[in-house]
């Protein structure tokens, strides 16, 4: 085991009794988030989009450092609609409810401009934003016929800053912004049409991390991770645990007064 999963199985219960849904929660960022929503007392669900063995094992690491915290694992493709509505669908039939979704999945193919082909571009699109946008419609149903609800965007710092042979993956995560914040307004004035205007409500946020020590770091030169490292103020790589911290935070019932709004946690990269 790592040491976050040695971690003891509850520090606290901020969100005892709700479920989350993690996309691409089983490893990087998305398990991190994952283990931070079970410290404080969530049932968590977990999708993917391939790897079974690995998600497999992921839910015994997990049952093994949270035994009192009931995990699930939902396989499917985050570009399709259809499976975006029938993970969702799932996540309900198998928890009672859903309380929480952390749209975190997501891919990149990297090329600049002149060499992207309308597949790199497509795809990354379909899954990093398209995605995002499926999942929250069908969550949101739900959280609007029981008046509450978080909704949590993983961003990125590339949506604000940009990236060389990132023009999808930039332009996805950009994207991310404005469905945020339609998002918001809109489940606001839901609320609000419905009388449903007493308790938590329903909140949605982004995040944006900056440079997090995870595998997609790992193919990075590191000639290139030491010009990146230059450039942080803060002089070091984030940790996975350290935008969890944030999404927990956000999905409290104490954040009921934060929606719209778009968290930056990249040591200082982005001021």
């Amino acid at each position: 085991m790592t040491a976050t999963q040695e971690r003891p199985s509850r520090t606290g219960d901020k969100l005892l009794g709700r479920v989350a849904f993690v996309t691409g929660g089983t490893r990087g960022i998305g398990a991190a988030i994952a283990r931070s929503l079970a410290a404080q007392g969530a049932d968590v669900a977990v999708g993917y989009s391939g790897n079974h063995e690995a998600a497999e094992a992921f839910a015994r690491d997990f049952t093994g450092a949270f035994p009192d915290r009931q995990v699930t694992v939902h396989r499917g493709d985050i570009g399709s609609a259809d499976d975006c509505r029938r993970t969702v669908g799932e996540v309900i039939e198998q928890h009672g409810r859903l309380d929480i979704l952390v749209n975190n999945a997501g891919i990149t193919a990297d090329r600049t401009v002149l060499k992207m082909t309308d597949d790199d571009w497509r795809r990354v699109i379909d899954v990093n934003l398209s995605g995002a946008f499926y999942l929250s419609q069908a969550a949101l149903v739900h959280m609007l016929e029981r008046g509450s609800g978080r909704i949590v965007m993983i961003s990125s710092i590339i949506g604000e800053t940009g990236g060389i042979g990132q023009v999808n993956y930039s332009s996805a995560k950009a994207g991310l912004f404005g469905l945020t914040k339609t998002l918001a307004r809109e489940a606001a004035m839901q609320l609000q049409r419905a009388g449903k205007t007493e308790g938590i409500g329903i909140t949605v946020n982004a995040v944006t991390p900056g440079f997090i020590a995870t595998e997609m770091l790992g193919s990075v030169p590191q000639k290139v991770l030491d010009g990146i490292l230059a450039k942080i103020p803060l002089g070091r790589l984030g940790e996975p645990e350290e935008i969890a911290r944030v999404v927990h935070f956000l999905a409290a019932d104490a954040s009921s007064y934060i929606t719209g709004q778009t968290w930056g946690i990249n040591g200082g990269l982005d001021m």
